[in-house]
């Protein structure tokens, strides 16, 4: 009985007149599989515009807060006191609001992966790895309430060392308008938006509301109320 012989690669080719090239033949191995930690730039990015927005709010809330009052009493003292009031109460609003907000979305996060009943499937690792996926009420509140308590202290630290009323407001308007311009064209690069547009809008609508309430508390207080 004939026994069926397969011929080799070098065989073959030696007989339809190939050359054959040895180092062209090579086994593929297979390859190690890598893990690779992928950054979350977005995340980081919507913590860090969150960071600059709040600063915003502080920096403008207590700067509003202190030429309104500055408007009717205008010892540096009082001043100062508002300024201080107004970077300890809306830090604490910052944070509790945040707070409140970041929770809220977490547990509606968690129920919506309880309805796919994608724990039920998962170890204790995966379900804590998920859970971090999700944002932290704590760190938010946190960062809003410091990111505020940052751009309240612009203000105070341009106030408090001058004593003559016309120069003190003088330089609150102008270390303010800097500020907004910095904290304007840090959000726009972050939102990748325009720079110089960005920025002008923010250090207007600063002009404003420091106008506004300016005016309108010095109404009130010549009204005698």
């Amino acid at each position: 009985m004939a026994v069926n012989q397969v011929p080799d690669l070098a065989s073959v080719k030696k007989a339809n007149n190939v050359p054959f090239d040895v180092e062209a033949v090579h086994i593929q191995e297979p390859e190690e599989e890598q893990e690779i930690m992928v950054f979350d730039y977005a995340k980081r990015s919507q913590w860090l515009r969150a960071a600059v927005l709040g600063a915003n709010d502080g920096l403008l809330s207590t700067a509003s807060l202190m030429m309104g009052v500055g408007a009717v009493k205008k010892d540096v003292k009082t001043m100062i006191l508002t300024g201080i009031a107004g970077l300890v109460a809306g830090a604490c609003s910052m944070a509790i609001g945040e707070l409140v907000s970041v929770y809220s979305q977490y547990d509606i996060e968690m129920a919506q992966m309880k309805r796919e009943g994608r724990t039920r499937n998962m170890g204790a690792a995966e379900l804590d790895a998920e859970k971090g996926k999700l944002p932290n009420p704590w760190q938010a509140a946190g960062a809003s309430a410091v990111s505020f308590a940052v751009g309240a202290l612009v203000p105070l630290l341009g106030a408090a060392f001058v004593k003559d009323y016309a120069l003190r407001v003088g330089v609150v308007v102008v270390v303010v308008s800097f500020a907004l311009l910095g904290f304007g064209g840090l959000s726009a690069l972050l939102g990748k938006a325009p720079v110089v547009k960005s920025s002008l809008r923010v250090l207007i609508g600063g002009w404003m509301a420091m106008g506004v309430t300016f005016g309108l508390t010095k109404l009130v207080g010549s009204a005698g109320l």
